[in-house]
């Protein structure tokens, strides 16, 4: 794939499954995004829309040749978080209290793309700690299509 600096709209489905303190939950989000790619990087960039506040919250996934990949939500706090297979990893939660060190530790990175017409599929399950505590367990499943 050429370099997409301009960026092409996709299509996002994405789910996330969420397990903290004995409770599960499972969201779903149909968004419009744009997709770049810079190097041996794509970016995917789409607005999460909170169903709680109403707020749209600007996320990008940057991927690495598939191999690690860098979360970033940013709304009033602000999160970072990267991925690699097998990989405990130190990464930023930033809140208007002050920023909070935590890992995230990947079990499982997938990530499948395919050229004619572009498109992906990422998958990654994921444990967050804050030191040793365990925060939770996630899931991600995000399809795109351009």
């Amino acid at each position: 794939m050429a370099e997409l600096r301009d960026g092409v709209p996709i299509e996002i489905h994405l789910e996330t499954f969420v397990e903290q303190e004995g409770e599960e939950t499972h969201l779903v989000f149909d968004e419009q995004g744009q997709l770049f790619k810079m190097g041996n990087s794509i970016y995917l960039r789409y607005q999460e829309n909170n169903p709680e506040t109403g707020e749209n919250i600007p996320v990008t996934m940057k991927i690495d040749n598939g191999e690690s990949i860098l979360l970033t939500r940013s709304a009033e706090a602000e999160m970072r978080l990267r991925f690699a297979n097998g990989k405990r990893i130190e990464a930023r939660y930033r809140t208007p209290y002050g920023i909070l060190p935590i890992q995230t530790v990947t079990p499982m990175l997938d990530v499948r793309l395919r050229d004619r017409p572009f498109a992906g599929v990422v998958n990654i399950d994921y444990q967050l700690f804050a030191g040793e505590q365990h925060i939770g367990n996630y899931k991600i499943r995000l399809q795109f299509t351009a």
